[in-house]
């Protein structure tokens, strides 16, 4: 008898634990995304297209920076239109991902839907361009470049470059999509550089998009309406380099007869700089998927973060890209 209630009490005993085992096990398989936990996190990111060289290195380092950092990422690429990139966020806040990061079209238009994002209690990161919104609760962080430094940095070099000339020195510009970050920022930057050099004329602006198709099409309109071109400044390598043929076509050699000044220093951009048929370029790095990933984390686990972060960036002259185009990365 005492051995059969031994054997009773062993069955009980481990039938409790299984029951327990159970219970905990149901417990664990619900935890809500908790920041604290060991989910996964899940990053929805709205990419503007990919209008350009940089644009795909970009859209590159995000997502291998995603899977190295154990972050699952939903992408969309919204094709340069804001109303594609509206949509994609909706998709995102009824998919509960944890953290909304995109690259905004144009700068305006974008309270209602990041007010939704805030409702639903997901925090959002901007990268690369911003948003005129005035609420600034609407979004965690800005990560990207300073765009006017970069206008400003084109405009200042061609002000110490034509400092001999005596004559009028005449400017046509390709700018970026319309009604974009870098659009106004680079043309408000170039601007202010030239402005004290009375010689120092813009003739004729008009946006190129972001693309090569754009760039040499818009230079084709240029070079019939200002036969009188002395320098180009393109918004973009991309757009530089669609003007090259352009420019080419007409006749006239890039790099001499026109002074090429661009912004971003991709690697096709840098051979042209290398070659001689571009002049200037100030960089815009778009290898912002680590830094976005950090980020990301830190706001899911509600820890505070700067307003706003700078890239680190620099300026290259023909020799400069020289030196660099052998361990370029994109």
């Amino acid at each position: 008898m005492r051995i059969r209630r031994t054997t009773r009490t062993l069955v009980a005993a481990l039938a409790t634990v299984l029951l327990a085992s159970s219970v905990a096990a149901c417990g664990n398989s619900d935890t809500g995304g908790d920041p604290g936990g060991d989910e996964t996190m899940t990053l929805g990111f709205s990419q503007v297209g990919a209008e350009s060289g940089w644009r795909t290195a970009n859209t590159t380092s995000i997502k291998e920076a995603a899977a190295e950092a154990g972050i699952e990422l939903k992408f969309d690429d919204a094709q340069q239109k804001q109303e594609n990139q509206i949509k994609a966020i909706r998709n995102f806040i009824q998919q509960k991902v944890d953290v909304i990061a995109f690259s905004p079209v144009v700068e305006s238009g974008w309270d209602t839907v990041l007010k939704e994002a805030k409702d639903a209690g997901i925090p959002v990161i901007l990268t690369d361009r911003a948003v005129d919104s005035a609420d600034k609760s609407l979004y965690k962080t800005f990560l990207g470049s300073d765009f006017v430094k970069e206008g400003r940095l084109a405009g200042e070099w061609l002000v110490q470059n034509t400092a001999s000339a005596t004559g009028p020195v005449n400017i046509v510009e390709l700018q970026g999509t319309t009604g974009s970050a870098p659009a106004n920022d680079r043309k408000k930057g170039f601007a202010e550089a030239i402005a004290a050099n009375p010689n120092l004329k813009i003739v004729a602006s008009q946006s190129g998009d972001f693309t090569r198709a754009g760039g040499k099409q818009v230079m084709e309109q240029f070079l019939k309406a200002n036969p009188d071109i002395d320098v180009l400044f393109a918004h973009n390598d991309d757009m530089g380099l669609g003007a090259l043929e352009a420019i080419t076509a007409a006749g006239r050699t890039p790099g001499k007869d026109i002074l090429i000044i661009t912004i971003d220093a991709v690697r096709d951009g840098m051979q042209a700089l290398a070659d001689g048929r571009f002049n200037f370029i100030a960089e815009c790095s778009p290898l912002l998927g680590p830094q976005l990933m950090e980020l990301a984390k830190k706001v899911h686990a509600g820890e505070e973060v700067p307003a706003r972060i700078e890239t680190q960036e620099t300026t290259f002259t023909q020799q400069q890209a020289k030196e660099a185009l052998p361990n370029r990365r994109y």
